[in-house]
């Protein structure tokens, strides 16, 4: 089966996104007292409700990929979630994304008695694994009045841009269309999956041969790591990291971020072991635990905080399973990164 490759672009996915990391920067590098200090930008009440709605509030790629607004900015997001009845707002956004067929008829009866249940719990807990119990909670909190969860929702998100994302969104712009050039110039030159390697910096998807359809987006704030989601029965979106590399979230920053997450990853001698397993074979992160006798919770802490650095790469199963290997020349490239920061060939004194 040939996939054909389609692409999409708008910086109103950096608007949802940049959200996602900032509630989340540990997971992408980020300082979090950078973070917290744009979230400090926000009137307290509406800085609370964001930091609880985030941490059950997915990436709504699909209600994006469906925004039929050109250019699909946030101000056109904003516009289009403004026509959604509040009450529904929740709904556009959330359960085409969670994709669990026993909670979508679920959450809409929770709207409906006003209150949640231990049954819609256990449900939902079942449906939504990466949730730990208090955004469960959470969730059906929102879900038990979505009229009232809608309407604070775009009342933070329009404050957010009014604070922040309104000018960041100026700043990454060139970024976002130098990246859709570079991926589509890549893509005329490499087979696809080569080419979701390289954009991926180092994943492998094994649903790939079973994809009719593939759409691309780049993205700023997704650097290093991507965001992938069902369109439909044989059509996927994938979103990949386009921040250049000598560019970071930070403004300002003159010290690459890559090169900071790489010497970070590498200074650790249980991450050096792990290096050197995977350069021998793939691996599976309890292979891993067995050979140095770890728990498995710690070897992915471990290989999370290299995925990051780019310095493994990943192979994606359709079960789900992951399998690791050593990405070489990334390691490589991490030394030259150094060298040429410190703007030197070895021979100076």
């Amino acid at each position: 089966m040939t996939t054909r490759l389609t692409w999409d672009q708008g910086s109103a996915y950096d608007l949802f996104i940049s959200l996602h990391v900032l509630h989340h920067p540990g997971r992408f590098g980020l300082r979090p007292s950078w973070a917290a200090g744009v979230r400090s930008r926000l009137p307290g009440q509406q800085r609370a409700f964001l930091d609880e709605a985030q941490s059950f509030m997915p990436v709504p790629l699909h209600w994006l990929f469906h925004l039929p607004a050109r250019p699909k900015d946030s101000a056109a997001a904003l516009a289009a979630l403004e026509k959604i009845d509040p009450a529904e707002r929740l709904a556009a956004l959330t359960l085409a994304v969670f994709q669990a067929p026993e909670l979508e008829p679920r959450l809409p009866e929770v709207a409906k008695r006003g209150a949640w249940t231990d049954a819609d719990r256990e449900i939902a807990a079942r449906a939504i694994p990466h949730l730990n119990g208090p955004a469960i909670t959470r969730l059906l909190d929102a879900w038990s009045d979505p009229a009232a969860f809608g309407e604070r929702y775009l009342q933070a998100l329009q404050t957010y841009c009014e604070v922040f994302f309104a000018e960041e969104e100026a700043r990454i712009q060139p970024a976002l269309e130098e990246g859709l050039a570079r991926a589509q110039a890549l893509a005329r030159d490499l087979p696809l999956p080569e080419l979701l390697e390289e954009l991926s910096h180092g994943v492998q998807f094994d649903w790939l041969p079973g994809t009719e359809e593939l759409a691309l987006v780049p993205s700023y704030w997704a650097a290093p790591l991507v965001f992938y989601h069902n369109l439909g029965p044989g059509r996927r979106l994938l979103l990949f990291g386009s921040r250049p590399e000598e560019q970071t979230l930070v403004p300002g920053e003159q010290v690459p971020a890559e090169l900071v997450t790489a010497l970070k990853a590498l200074a650790d001698p249980t991450r050096l072991r792990i290096l050197r397993y995977l350069g021998e074979e793939p691996l599976t992160p309890s292979q891993l635990a067995r050979r140095l006798r770890l728990r498995a919770p710690t070897v992915v802490h471990h290989l999370n905080t290299l995925r990051l650095a780019g310095l493994v790469q990943i192979r994606l199963t359709a079960e789900g399973e992951k399998r690791y290997a050593l990405r070489s020349g990334a390691v490589n490239a991490a030394a030259r990164r150094l060298q040429d920061l410190l703007r030197t060939d070895g021979t100076q004194h």
